[in-house]
């Protein structure tokens, strides 16, 4: 009959809606990546399960228990007290706080002489740009591990402490580490310590007033005397009020070892040095690509201006090159982070040492695996989340 849709070829009831939701983009790829997270999960929690199944086998019990027991684990060096009675969790905090030290005095002098290496390859000089460039391709194209090994038997070579470099009055080098002068002082400390971060605070307030007034009148505020008037005065105020006894310790020679100041071992000085040396060449290379992205008619127009090729660098050329410069930099103090953990290879006790030598004697594998790899995530994530804010801060926007 005319009136009469063919039965096969009648909508089926109820199903129309399927493909326009299967045709839509977004449901698509949500359900793609559910899909996905779901199979991660599931493969996390078989080889988890598989794991903890195999411990139990082994009769070790799973779980995090194991850092309240006693490790029994000597630490050569740290920066918080520490014996072998205390527990595996302590130890892993010496070996933490032992990685953060090298790291973070390692990214400083890494910013600082990249920086200066990285401007002196740039340099009209060609024996000084020569130089600068033979170094930068023998340190880049060396593996790290040996420049580690290198440096630690470099360290280990030098005289015994009776026949000990003494390049500064109070400095001392030798097969046993580098001793330098320090302050010693009791419990005190942080009312110190508390004062010199309230005065690098106001140092950088001032800074930014200082800017701030740069940019509204066109007049120069220097910032630096003030900052070393607050650095030196704000402790030293603090140490009175207090009743702060801050004794300076020179190292002295007694017997066949040093006494006095502090002393940077010879694990900790190799350490420092071959990570420092290896990463400047890279950072060398990131400025000078990021100076040279700078139009040179930047350089032209402002020795129009009668200033000299110093206030030029610091005033016009560092800032826009920064756009190029800070995102690699990112890279390189992740690099430089975790490159820090080769330091087991050459004895120093950072995180990854005390962690090894904690899961061979528990045989906790899974759980002490999973600390390192928490730890390194986090150190990543608040160095990444640092730069892309120091990156957004200094961006240049056009008004």
């Amino acid at each position: 009959m005319a009136g009469l849709a063919h039965p096969k070829t009648a909508p089926s009831a109820g199903l129309d809606w399927i493909p326009r939701v299967w045709n839509n983009r977004l449901v698509r790829t949500t359900l793609y990546q559910a899909v996905l997270f779901g199979g991660v999960i599931w493969m996390f929690a078989y080889f988890t399960g598989n794991a903890v199944e195999n411990m139990a086998r082994l009769g070790i019990t799973s779980g995090y228990g194991f850092l309240d027991r006693p490790a029994n684990l000597p630490i050569g060096e740290g920066i918080i007290a520490y014996t072998p009675a205390d527990s595996y969790g302590r130890a892993i905090l010496v070996g933490l706080l032992n990685t953060f030290k090298v790291t973070i005095i390692g990214c400083v002098l890494v910013t600082i002489l990249g920086v200066t290496l990285g401007i002196m390859r740039l340099s009209p000089n060609p024996l000084l740009s020569g130089l600068v460039q033979t170094y930068i391709e023998v340190i880049r194209n060396t593996p790290l591990l040996l420049q580690l090994f290198f440096w630690y038997v470099i360290v280990r070579q030098l005289p015994a402490p009776r026949q000990a470099f003494n390049p500064l009055d109070g400095v001392f080098i030798s097969n046993r580490g580098v001793q330098i002068p320090w302050l010693e002082a009791d419990a005190g400390l942080w009312w110190i310590a508390s004062a010199l971060g309230l005065a690098i605070l106001g140092s950088l307030a001032y800074r930014r007033m200082a800017m701030a007034r740069q940019a509204r009148t066109g007049e120069f505020t220097p910032v630096l005397p003030l900052a070393l008037v607050l650095l030196l005065v704000l402790p030293a105020l603090a140490a009175w009020l207090f009743s702060v006894p801050i004794i300076p310790t020179i190292p002295e020679l007694k017997g066949f070892n040093f006494v006095g100041g502090t002393s940077l071992t010879p694990e900790f000085t190799a350490l420092l040095t071959g990570l420092t040396m290896y990463t400047i060449a890279f950072v060398a290379e990131i400025v000078r690509s990021g100076v040279q992205s700078v139009a040179h008619g930047q350089w032209e127009a402002a020795r129009s201006l009668g200033l000299r090729d110093r206030r030029i660098l610091r005033l016009i050329i560092l800032p826009q090159a920064l756009r190029v410069i800070v995102p690699p930099m990112t890279s390189t103090y992740l690099n430089y982070a975790k490159n820090s953990s080769l330091a087991v290879a050459i004895g120093y006790p950072d995180l990854v040492s005390v962690v090894n030598t904690t899961m061979n004697q528990t045989g906790q594998s899974v759980e002490t695996i999973a600390i390192l790899m928490a730890v390194y995530l986090s150190i990543s994530l608040s160095i990444s989340a640092f730069m892309n804010w120091y990156n957004r801060r200094i961006a240049l926007t056009e008004r």
